[in-house]
């Protein structure tokens, strides 16, 4: 069946080939996706750690604490079966840009050991979200590595407007790539 809106052309709802089968290459992939995080999170400016675009929006460390304290106690517990133990990602968790990088690697490797516990059998049963609607570990899984894209991006943004210099996301900027395309 195809989804049609006004404002986008008919596309098919189904995606195939992005399947979580087994936890080991999914593992493999997370780590990626965190160095990718790590890596622009490390160029934040120490004294820009609480910056923000308008007042009430998320800081740059808000957003650093947001990401560990969600894998770890949002999809990290949801994926064992048990109820989101999510309740802040406030300063008193972790302030200062060494002390919020050093509860990201903590949280992230404390998630990771729990990943590494799922079988294929419990990649394939339900879990529940925190809007307790029911979900396959597997793909629940995956809106977690959407979420960190996601809030990456964002990060990338904050610097932007901050005149800060990020590195390329996988090696060439978009100028060079660009370049290269022309020669």
């Amino acid at each position: 069946m195809a989804v049609r809106s006004a404002n986008f052309p008919v596309c098919s709802p189904i995606i195939s080939g992005v399947e979580i089968q087994t936890v080991q290459p999914f593992l493999h992939y997370l780590e990626n996706v965190r160095e990718r995080t790590m890596r622009v999170a490390r160029c934040i400016p120490d004294e820009k750690i609480d910056w923000t675009y308008a007042p009430g929006k998320f800081t740059l460390g808000d957003i650093l604490r947001h990401l560990a304290m969600a894998e770890r106690y949002m999809w990290a517990e949801n994926a064992q079966g048990k109820p989101a133990r999510y309740t802040t990602h406030g300063k008193e968790l972790a302030s200062g840009l060494e002390d919020v990088l050093g509860l990201m690697e903590r949280l992230h490797a404390e998630s990771v050991q729990i990943f590494a516990k799922l079988s294929d059998e419990d990649l394939r049963r339900k879990c529940v979200t925190p809007g307790n609607a029911p979900i396959t570990v597997w793909k629940w899984l995956r809106l977690m590595t959407e979420h960190e894209i996601h809030h990456r991006g964002q990060i990338y943004l904050y610097l932007g407007m901050l005149g800060v210099p990020t590195p390329p996301l996988y090696g060439l900027t978009s100028e060079q790539v660009r370049d290269r395309g022309g020669a």
